[in-house]
């Protein structure tokens, strides 16, 4: 998937209207994140502007936690893409949840990993760009509806077992109220962990007739979306996902993709590229993303596209930019603050 595919993101449909409920005006959204009004009609944005509006209504709405808690209780089932209506109406909460993570391959910029052990399942978050550039409220929200779903389609009050974030969510109080269990917010990964016989739990909102219509299209849909992508651009994606987690080897890739290591060996050869150099290519724009990024040290970058030792980043970086890490950051601010002096250089966002 290349990152362009990032950038048209459907907002939700009842986004808007949510506001509205809750007293808060879309145009005063916009102006916020500045933003034209007209993106309030907009059908899709950009990954830039989706994370503008979503800061913004957050900076709105006042605390973190209240503003994700009172926009996912308020959102309105009508209102709900065809995505999520197929999960609305399954068959249970499991059925709902596997939905979910399917058809979020839809809708960019994150992505569900789900998988259950013992008494537990387990919904890790995870972002398709650099986790600090999303508003803690949209991860919070993007967890939270997750249980909401449960909650709405079985018709219970049902808690979850655990939640971590990433940062920090405001109230911790009202968030731990909301989810019914202890919430961490220094965690290494936004997971939501659910009690797992509940998803054996039947959907009230079951619809046969509905799910025999939308559920074919859906998967259309999802099939060209992912035959439009070349194995290489997939394979890169999910490295992107997986560097913070150390080196990923090509048997773990494969199997995400469905495939054993040798067929993916043999496509990326047919693309005439290779495993490692895609990991290469993977962890050299990752590390010029972060490194953009200020608020991050050099040894997290380090990090955050697998590298255990700092100086074997050094190394690998020279090699890519023939220059290191702290003076391409600089260079790169440099130019970064000269551009947005530029009025004409500036993002145009109508």
């Amino acid at each position: 998937m290349t990152t362009d595919s990032f950038d048209r993101i459907k907002m939700p449909p009842g986004f808007w209207e949510g506001l509205r409920q809750l007293g808060i005006a879309p145009q005063d959204v916009a102006r916020k994140a500045g933003l034209p009004l007209t993106i309030i009609s907009e059908p899709a944005v950009n990954t830039a502007q989706y994370y503008a509006i979503w800061q913004a209504y957050s900076d709105l709405a006042g605390d973190i936690a209240q503003g994700m808690i009172k926009l996912a209780t308020i959102y309105e089932t009508a209102k709900y893409p065809p995505t999520v209506l197929a999960t609305y109406h399954a068959r249970d909460y499991r059925d709902a949840l596997q939905r979910m993570v399917r058809y979020k391959q839809l809708c960019p910029p994150e992505s569900l990993r789900m998988s259950e052990n013992g008494e537990e399942c387990a919904i890790t978050l995870e972002w398709l760009v650099a986790d600090q550039s999303c508003p803690p409220l949209l991860v919070g929200i993007t967890l939270a509806f997750l249980l909401e779903l449960g909650r709405r389609g079985t018709g219970q009050p049902l808690t979850a077992r655990a939640v971590e974030f990433t940062q920090p969510m405001g109230d911790m109080h009202a968030l731990e109220a909301y989810f019914g269990c202890q919430v961490r917010t220094d965690a290494d990964h936004n997971r939501l962990t659910l009690h797992r016989n509940d998803l054996d739990r039947p959907f009230l909102t079951y619809n046969e007739q509905l799910l025999e219509i939308l559920t074919p299209a859906l998967d259309r849909t999802l099939d060209e979306h992912q035959g439009s992508r070349s194995v290489s651009d997939m394979a890169k994606w999910i490295m992107k996902r997986s560097l913070s987690g150390g080196r990923p080897d090509i048997r773990t890739v494969a199997k995400e993709l469905g495939m054993s290591d040798r067929t993916l060996q043999r496509r990326l050869t047919d693309e005439n590229t290779s495993f490692n150099h895609l990991l290469t290519q993977a962890r050299h724009e990752q590390a010029r993303m972060y490194l953009a990024d200020a608020s991050l040290d050099i040894k997290e970058v380090a990090f955050l596209i697998g590298y255990e030792d700092q100086n074997s980043f050094y190394r690998a970086f020279r090699a890519w930019e023939g220059d290191t890490p702290a003076h391409w950051r600089s260079a790169h601010a440099e130019t970064h603050d000269e551009d947005a002096s530029t009025p004409a250089d500036r993002p145009d966002f109508h």
